[in-house]
């Protein structure tokens, strides 16, 4: 069946990245941040780590947002959603600067561009565990804006994580969609890949691969860009010379 709405992976995929130094870069630039108002950098990092980890557990009873702060506040006390904007303006002033640690590919513009040019929806399915100003931040590291997609999950708008299949539920719930005209794009084989159980057709971008339980790849379609780029010809019917005319 011929693909209608692709959706991509941000990190690792569109945005290309080493997950452990984008990791460090981001506590580092955090621990910082919220150093002044009271919060001991190791101690910081475990509360984020345990909030982070109630999200990809959440069973969607509430938001991954009151999730993540639910557990923080239990870490921190009352304090803690008072201590929110302070959060904000470190995504709002200074998480621009963990851009340092991430690459740039030219490629995520293209590819948003040609599938557009050629009437195909694309979401960005980026794992919702952060809020929605980190998550804009990042998709603007490489050229793309929320305009480029018709919808993009965060803390705020999600209810589940990868690699729960619940996650890729909601996103076709929400937007009506057929998973069988659905192609998941993402590097992480066990957090990406999972979305074919829903019927979805997936391509493994390996550029940025993870693979943390070593599974054979070879099942999935993959490759670098050039290799996506063919694939969703022909998956989405797209001619060869409506690709040469971009």
């Amino acid at each position: 069946m011929q693909i209608k709405t692709v959706l991509f992976d941000l990190d690792g995929t569109l945005l290309p990245m080493d997950q452990d130094v984008f990791i460090k870069a981001y506590f580092g630039g955090i621990a910082k941040k919220l150093a002044p108002h009271g919060y001991e950098p190791q101690k910081l990092i475990e509360g984020i780590w345990a909030g982070t980890k109630a999200m990809v557990k959440n069973d969607g009873s509430t938001t991954n947002e009151e999730a993540f702060w639910r557990t923080f506040e239990g870490l921190f006390g009352a304090r803690a959603r008072n201590d929110i904007p302070h959060f904000d303006a470190f995504y709002r002033e200074n998480f621009d600067a963990v851009r340092e640690s991430c690459g740039y590919t030219s490629n995520a513009r293209k590819i948003i561009d040609l599938l557009h040019q050629n009437g195909i929806g694309t979401v960005l399915a980026t794992n919702p565990i952060f809020p929605a100003i980190a998550t804009e931040k990042r998709m603007s590291w490489v050229g793309l804006s929320p305009a480029d997609f018709l919808r993009y999950t965060t803390y705020e708008n999600s209810r589940h994580c990868k690699p729960n299949p619940d996650y890729y539920r909601d996103i076709i719930n929400a937007l009506s969609l057929d998973p069988a005209e659905c192609l998941m794009v993402g590097n992480d084989v066990g957090e990406d890949m999972i979305a074919e159980r829903l019927g979805m057709q997936v391509f493994l971008l390996t550029d940025c691969i993870i693979n943390k339980a070593n599974e054979d790849i070879s099942k999935y379609p993959h490759g670098n860009f050039d290799d996506l780029t063919a694939f969703l010809l022909q998956a989405c019917g797209i001619s060869n010379t409506a690709h040469d005319a971009n």
